[in-house]
């Protein structure tokens, strides 16, 4: 502990031994009741982090569970247009309220509170942190069985954030099949041990591309190395989720609950594991 420690955890920076890991958590809306939570991360961009987290916000409202999905990417927001979302979020006195998908999925994201799809977000970071943590405690989400938070890429302000104020029950790790990933890999591995997050499995995206004609799975970035990262870090592998055609066509018309594919069928398993816990509980 600091000489000069005035005990608000809340504003101190230091890696104190003192400090208790719950210290910063912040309640959900008073009108909400959410029994999980799963963030979606990655170490880097671009490898399909907010696809991972509209399929599994699809599998798990399809197997009965009332599900959520907030949105943490505030500068880059692609999950409304890849639900279809045009409606703007709506509050009164008391909080704002998602915006519901075709499935009945409860949505939270910047895009859904700006004028425009296309206006850019030129905040700071601790302005967007500030924002994602709003979207846990301002936001009436009512019943949810399953939230899944979509996160921005990086170890910095926003994934800090929200490992420090919303309780994370779990993370899936999404990673594409390139030898460079495994060191970023292990960056939000290592993040989520600091943090004492628990993580959930890899899930793999691009990782092959399946020919029309002869049914052949080509390895368009080479080689997977996700097996040798999950045996290193003594992870589940949780889903190959391949280069296909379809599914790009179904997010950018925003019909992503349409879709058809087993490939995250490890992952929504594990979900369904903690579903039972929670019940046992």
């Amino acid at each position: 502990m600091s000489e000069s420690c005035n005990n608000d955890c809340a504003s101190c920076s230091e890696n104190c031994s003192q400090r208790d890991p719950k210290s910063l958590l912040e309640q959900p809306h008073e009108l909400s009741k959410i029994k999980k939570v799963i963030g979606v991360v990655s170490g880097k961009g671009g490898v399909g982090k907010s696809l991972v987290t509209g399929l599994m916000a699809v599998l798990s409202q399809r197997n009965g569970f009332k599900t959520a999905v907030l949105d943490a990417d505030i500068t880059g927001p692609s999950i409304p247009k890849m639900f279809g979302l045009k409606e703007r979020a709506s509050g009164t006195d008391l909080g704002l309220f998602p915006v519901k998908s075709k499935t009945e999925i409860g949505v939270m994201s910047l895009n859904l509170l700006t004028k425009n799809d296309t206006d850019p977000v030129v905040w700071r970071g601790p302005i967007i942190a500030g924002t994602v943590k709003q979207f846990w405690t301002d936001v009436i989400w009512g019943d949810v069985d399953f939230m899944f938070i979509d996160m921005p890429p990086g170890t910095g302000d926003v994934p800090l954030t929200v490992f420090q104020s919303i309780p994370i029950d779990g993370i899936i790790i999404v990673a594409s099949p390139q030898e460079l990933v495994s060191m970023i890999v292990e960056k939000a591995v290592n993040m989520a041990n600091m943090m004492n997050i628990p993580i959930i499995g890899l899930v793999e995206n691009m990782s092959y591309i399946t020919c029309p004609d002869c049914g052949k799975e080509i390895k368009v970035f080479g080689e997977s190395h996700i097996e040798k990262i999950a045996k290193d870090k003594s992870l589940d592998i949780l889903g190959k989720i391949p280069i296909d055609p379809r599914l790009a066509a179904a997010c950018d018309a925003g019909m992503i609950e349409m879709f058809e594919g087993d490939w995250l069928n490890n992952a929504i398993d594990k979900i369904c594991e903690m579903a039972e816990v929670t019940q046992d509980e």
